[in-house]
Protein backbone atom coordinates (compact mmCIF):
# COMPACT_ATOMS: atom_id res chain seq x y z
CA UNK A 1 0.00 0.00 0.00
CA UNK A 2 2.86 2.40 0.69
CA UNK A 3 4.13 1.98 -2.86
CA UNK A 4 0.78 3.13 -4.26
CA UNK A 5 0.92 6.19 -2.02
CA UNK A 6 4.36 7.14 -3.35
CA UNK A 7 3.23 6.69 -6.93
CA UNK A 8 0.13 8.76 -6.26
CA UNK A 9 2.20 11.60 -4.82
CA UNK A 10 4.47 11.54 -7.87
CA UNK A 11 1.50 11.43 -10.22
CA UNK A 12 -0.09 14.33 -8.33
CA UNK A 13 3.04 16.47 -8.77
CA UNK A 14 3.11 15.70 -12.48
CA UNK A 15 -0.57 16.54 -12.86
CA UNK A 16 -0.12 19.78 -10.93
CA UNK A 17 2.45 20.95 -13.47
CA UNK A 18 0.10 19.97 -16.28
CA UNK A 19 -2.73 22.00 -14.79
CA UNK A 20 -1.07 25.38 -14.36
CA UNK A 21 -1.13 28.36 -16.70
CA UNK A 22 2.33 28.82 -18.23
CA UNK A 23 1.73 32.18 -19.94
CA UNK A 24 3.40 34.87 -17.84
CA UNK A 25 5.89 32.55 -16.12
CA UNK A 26 9.66 32.89 -16.40
CA UNK A 27 11.14 29.94 -18.27
CA UNK A 28 14.48 28.57 -19.43
CA UNK A 29 15.01 25.83 -22.01
CA UNK A 30 17.11 23.12 -20.34
CA UNK A 31 17.00 20.41 -23.03
CA UNK A 32 16.39 20.57 -26.76
CA UNK A 33 17.47 18.67 -29.87
CA UNK A 34 18.59 22.08 -31.18
CA UNK A 35 21.65 23.22 -29.22
CA UNK A 36 20.87 26.84 -30.14
CA UNK A 37 17.68 26.68 -28.05
CA UNK A 38 19.30 25.39 -24.86
CA UNK A 39 19.63 28.29 -22.45
CA UNK A 40 16.97 30.47 -24.04
CA UNK A 41 15.16 32.21 -21.21
CA UNK A 42 12.47 34.81 -20.76
CA UNK A 43 8.72 34.95 -20.24
CA UNK A 44 6.15 32.68 -21.88
CA UNK A 45 3.90 35.00 -23.94
CA UNK A 46 1.94 32.39 -25.90
CA UNK A 47 1.35 28.65 -25.98
CA UNK A 48 -0.03 26.24 -28.54
CA UNK A 49 -0.44 22.47 -28.50
CA UNK A 50 3.15 21.98 -29.64
CA UNK A 51 5.04 25.19 -28.81
CA UNK A 52 5.84 27.93 -26.34
CA UNK A 53 6.53 31.47 -27.53
CA UNK A 54 9.15 32.96 -25.22
CA UNK A 55 9.91 36.68 -25.08
CA UNK A 56 13.59 36.98 -24.28
CA UNK A 57 14.95 39.77 -22.10
CA UNK A 58 16.01 41.69 -25.23
CA UNK A 59 12.37 41.75 -26.41
CA UNK A 60 12.77 39.20 -29.21
CA UNK A 61 10.27 36.36 -29.39
CA UNK A 62 11.39 32.78 -29.97
CA UNK A 63 9.15 29.79 -30.66
CA UNK A 64 10.31 26.58 -28.98
CA UNK A 65 8.75 23.16 -29.65
CA UNK A 66 7.54 21.28 -26.57
CA UNK A 67 8.32 17.79 -27.92
CA UNK A 68 11.86 16.64 -27.10
CA UNK A 69 12.47 19.74 -24.95
CA UNK A 70 12.57 20.34 -21.21
CA UNK A 71 11.83 23.58 -19.43
CA UNK A 72 12.57 25.10 -16.03
CA UNK A 73 9.77 27.40 -14.89
CA UNK A 74 9.89 29.90 -12.04
CA UNK A 75 6.78 30.84 -10.13
CA UNK A 76 6.68 32.73 -6.86
CA UNK A 77 10.32 32.10 -5.99
CA UNK A 78 10.06 28.38 -6.71
CA UNK A 79 11.43 26.56 -9.74
CA UNK A 80 10.18 23.35 -11.30
CA UNK A 81 11.16 21.32 -14.35
CA UNK A 82 8.72 20.06 -16.96
CA UNK A 83 9.26 17.68 -19.87
CA UNK A 84 7.58 19.32 -22.85
CA UNK A 85 6.25 15.98 -24.07
CA UNK A 86 4.15 15.76 -20.89
CA UNK A 87 2.32 18.99 -21.72
CA UNK A 88 2.06 18.71 -25.51
CA UNK A 89 -1.66 19.36 -25.79
CA UNK A 90 -3.80 22.45 -26.24
CA UNK A 91 -3.80 24.75 -23.19
CA UNK A 92 -7.61 24.83 -23.21
CA UNK A 93 -7.63 21.02 -22.89
CA UNK A 94 -5.34 21.06 -19.86
CA UNK A 95 -8.06 20.84 -17.17
CA UNK A 96 -9.55 17.78 -18.92
CA UNK A 97 -6.17 16.01 -19.10
CA UNK A 98 -5.46 16.36 -15.38
CA UNK A 99 -8.58 14.60 -14.11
Amino acid sequence: MKRATRLSASAHASQTHRAIEYIGLRVAVTRSPSKERIGISGVVVDETKNTFVIEKDDGKEVTVPKQSSSFRFKEGGKAFDVDGSDIAFRPEDRPKKTR
